[in-house]
Formats: structure tokens, sequence, C-alpha cells
């Protein structure tokens, strides 16, 4: 058995363990947090190894690809910080290291002086352009055995329980 099935294992049984102990506990959903978190944090152990050889790590990975993806290939550090969740001290780490490799540019905005643009250089695009491809058949071997039709409807439910956390109301401090 794998690692991680050893771990699903041992979730099973401790949640099933829970329910017996704790009566009300929704195990059902209990389970598939657990088993979206450990799933996902093995998805990202994964990344980040693509990534070592490349001295990236996560955060500044999804930067460029926010970057290399958007039709001007630039963003501000309040949009990137958003759709990266990180925050500005983090951002601001995360922009000196891709500027130090001639990665990004940062710089007064074109239509507001006041704001800052961040923007992906010409090497930045050879970068991901070389850097991506390797990594598609380790991303396609994740989901043999899906079916089209399997990986449309896992988005589907990911997108609805992403909505249904964006409409928790968010703890007190």
């Amino acid at each position: 058995m794998s690692r991680l099935s050893t771990c699903i294992s041992m979730m099973d049984e401790g949640i099933g363990r829970m329910g017996q102990i704790m009566p009300g506990m929704p195990g059902e959903e209990a389970r598939l947090c657990r088993l979206l978190a450990m799933v996902g944090s093995h998805v990202l152990e994964e990344l980040e190894r693509k990534l070592k050889p490349h001295k990236l790590n996560h955060s500044e990975f999804l930067t460029l690809m926010i970057l290399y993806s958007r039709p001007d290939g630039s963003s501000t550090p309040g949009e990137l910080c958003e759709f990266t969740s990180q925050g500005a001290t983090n951002m601001t780490r995360i922009a000196n290291a891709l500027t130090q490799r001639g990665l990004i540019t940062r710089g007064a905005s074109r239509e507001d002086r006041r704001r800052v643009q961040i923007r992906i250089t010409p090497a930045g695009r050879r970068f991901v352009q070389k850097m991506l491809p390797p990594m598609f058949p380790r991303l396609s071997a994740m989901y043999e055995g899906f079916t089209a039709a399997d990986k449309r409807e896992l988005g589907r439910l990911l997108r609805k329980l992403a909505d249904n956390l964006d409409r928790l109301e968010p703890l007190p401090p």
C-alpha cells in the first residue's frame, strides 16, 4: 500500500471511531475535508519537486503563471496577492526574487504613475515555455483512469465547494 493510501486508511478508521465517540459528528463531511487536504498536500509536494530544479517555490511559480497567462503579461501587486493568496510582504519577497532573476520587472503603471505594475519579461516567457512542457506527463498521469466527464464533474464539485466556502461567515478573531 502506498504512503497516501495508508494515510487514507488510517483517516477512515479514525473518523469512523470519532463518529462512534461523538454522536452527531458530520463524518462524511469531515472525511471529505481531510481527503481533500491530504490529496492537495501531495499534489503540492509533487509540484514542489518539479519546481526545485528551477529554483522556484510554489508562490513564485504561481505568480509567473498568472503574469504569463495575462493578455498583456502584467498585473498589480494587489491583484497578485489576491490571486496567489499571499500577503503584501510575501509578494514583495516574491517580486524581489523574480526581478533578481530577470523574469519580471516592476515599474509605474502606464495609466496611473502612482500604481505599481509587475510585468513578465521576454526571459520570463522563455523560462515558462521551457519549464512547463516537461511537467505535462506527470500532471496527466495524476488523472490516469479519469474520463473527461470525471474531470469535469470533479471541477464542478470543487467549484461548488469553493462557492460554499465563500458564503461562510468569517470566524471572529
